[in-house]
C-alpha cells in the first residue's frame, strides 16, 4: 500500500472518491479496472484464447470483475488466494417502461432492488446512473450526478399517525417525480442519451438499459474528530475498493507471492447471487480453471490448486448500535475503528470455521491489524454473504470477514474512518503471503 503508517486516512479519502464515482456496479467495475490497469494489469477477453504469461490480468463481465496476478515461477498447481466482494447495493431501479406519472406530475417507474431501507430514499435528491445498450451490442455508461429525481414523503398534516409507524407500499409510494406535465414515452431515454453524449443515431439505437437511482450527496467525514465516514454503497464497495488496492499493492510490491492473488467482485449479491455475474454463477470457477489450463495444467493440477486455495469473503457487518443494543449478541460488540470483523454463524450463513478463525488471526497478526468477532443474537435472523456460496460451489476454504458499519442497506451508511485502511492492510497481507 502507498499509505505510510497505520490509521493514515489517505486510503479512506480514496474510498470516498471511489464511492462518489461509482453510483452503479458498472461504474464500480470500470473504476476498479482503471486502477488495476495503472498497476500493470491488462484486460483479457473471455472469447479469446489465453496464454501462459505472468503478470496481472482481469476479466470484466457486466457489473462483475475477476482479476488475478500470476507470479514468476507459478505452476499449474499453484493455489489461489481470493478476496471476494460484490459491486451491487440496494436501490431503486428503472423499469422497462420508465415514463409514467399522474395528476400533472411526471415520474419514473422503479422497481425495488435488494433489501433496501425504503424510508432512507424519501425526500433525498437523487441522480440516475447505469448503462445503455445499443442495437449493435455496445454499451455506454451514464451518470447524471445531480438532483433530477425525488421520492416525496407525505406531509405530517395529511397523516397524523406517521410517527407511530411509517408503512410504505412499494408500488404506490416509492415512485420518484422528475418534473411537471404529462408523461411522454421515450422521454427518460432521450434525456439520458443526451446526458451521455450520444448522437441522434445512437440515441435511436438504444435497445436496452440497466438504470438505477443514487443519492447525489457526496461521502463526508462525520464526528467531532472526523473519526467516522458517512456515504453511499459502503455495502459493499468498501470491500471492492480495499481488495483492488490490496491486489495492486501485491502486484507492485516487488516480492512475488507464493500463491496467485485474486480479486472476485461479483454482482447481484443483494438479490441472491443467481446470475451469470453472481457468486452462484460459473464466472469465478471458469476464470480460475482457464488460468490453470492456460499454464498447461491438467484436471489433476486444477484439483490440487483448489485444495490449497483460500477465499476471504469480505462484506460489511453490523457495528453495535447504541440505540438498539438489545438487537446484538451480548458477548460480541464490534465497534468502528477497531479493525475488521470475523463473521461467524454455525448454521453456515457465514462460512467461517475454527480453522478459518486461526487463518484470519494469523493474517491480521502479520499485517499488524487489530480484529473483532461478529455473531448474531440468537433471536435475530442472521444475514448471509457470497462466502457460503463460494465455499459450496467451488469446494474451497472460505472465511467471512468485513468492516463493521451502521445503517446497512440505507441510502447512506456509516463506518469508522480508520477501518477501510485496516481492512486493505489485512487483505494485502493475505494476498501477498
Amino acid at each position: 500500500m502507498s499509505d505510510a503508517m497505520p490509521f493514515d486516512r489517505g486510503h479512506t479519502d480514496g474510498l470516498m472518491s471511489f464511492l462518489a464515482a461509482s453510483p452503479s456496479p458498472y461504474h464500480a467495475v470500470a473504476n476498479a479496472a482503471a486502477r488495476l490497469a495503472e498497476a500493470g494489469f491488462r484486460q483479457v477477453a473471455e472469447t479469446e484464447a489465453w496464454d501462459a504469461s505472468t503478470g496481472g490480468k482481469y476479466v470484466v463481465r457486466g457489473g462483475a470483475l475477476i482479476a488475478w496476478y500470476v507470479p514468476e515461477g507459478a505452476t499449474p498447481a499453484t493455489p489461489f488466494r481470493i478476496v471476494g466482494a460484490h459491486t451491487d447495493s440496494p436501490n431503486l431501479r428503472v423499469k422497462p417502461v420508465p415514463d409514467t406519472g399522474a395528476h400533472g406530475w411526471r415520474q419514473v417507474a422503479v422497481e425495488i432492488y435488494g433489501g433496501t431501507l425504503l424510508n432512507t430514499w424519501l425526500d433525498r435528491d437523487l441522480g440516475i446512473s447505469g448503462r445503455l445498450t445499443l442495437r449493435d451490442g455496445s454499451t455506454h455508461l451514464v451518470n447524471v450526478d445531480r438532483p433530477v429525481l425525488r421520492v416525496p414523503q407525505l406531509a405530517i398534516h395529511l397523516d397524523r399517525q406517521v410517527n407511530d409507524g411509517l408503512k410504505l407500499e412499494r408500488q404506490r409510494h416509492m415512485t420518484p417525480i422528475w418534473g411537471l406535465g404529462s408523461p411522454r414515452e421515450g422521454d427518460l431515454l432521450r434525456f439520458l442519451a443526451e446526458e451521455s453524449g450520444l448522437d441522434s443515431r445512437q440515441a435511436d439505437g438504444i435497445a436496452g438499459w440497466d438504470l438505477m437511482t443514487h443519492s447525489v450527496e457526496p461521502p463526508a467525514h462525520l464526528g467531532r474528530e472526523g473519526e467516522l465516514v458517512a456515504g453511499p454503497r459502503m455495502d459493499n464497495l468498501l470491500s471492492v475498493h480495499a481488495g483492488t488496492a490490496a491486489l495492486a499493492a501485491v502486484a507492485q510490491g516487488g516480492t512475488e507471492p507464493a500463491a496467485i492473488p485474486v480479486l472476485a467482485a461479483f454482482d447481484h449479491e443483494e438479490n441472491g447471487s443467481q446470475s451469470d455475474t453472481g457468486a452462484q454463477g460459473p464466472l469465478l470457477g471458469t476464470v480460475l480453471e482457464r488460468s490453470v489450463f492456460a499454464r498447461g495444467g491438467s484436471w489433476d493440477d486444477r484439483a490440487r490448486a483448489w485444495a490449497g486455495t483460500v477465499c476471504l469473503s469480505s462484506d460489511t457487518g453490523h457495528a453495535l448500535h447504541p440505540n438498539y443494543p438489545e438487537r446484538h449478541e451480548p458477548g460480541h460488540h464490534p465497534m468502528p475503528n477497531r479493525g475488521p470483523i470475523l463473521k461467524v454463524n454455525v448454521n453456515q450463513r457465514y462460512s467461517t470455521d475454527g480453522a478459518g478463525r486461526a487463518l484470519f488471526a494469523a493474517v491480521c497478526e502479520r499485517a499488524g491489524v487489530p480484529w473483532q468477532t461478529f455473531v448474531s443474537h440468537n433471536d435475530v435472523p442472521c444475514g448471509t454473504t457470497i462466502g457460503p456460496l463460494t465455499a459450496a460451489r467451488h469446494g474451497i476454504t472460505t472465511v467471512d470477514i468485513g468492516v463493521a458499519i451502521l445503517s446497512m442497506h440505507s441510502a447512506r451508511e456509516l463506518c469508522g474512518a480508520d477501518d477501510p485502511y485496516l481492512l486493505a492492510n489485512c487483505l494485502t497481507a493475505f494476498l501477498g503471503e
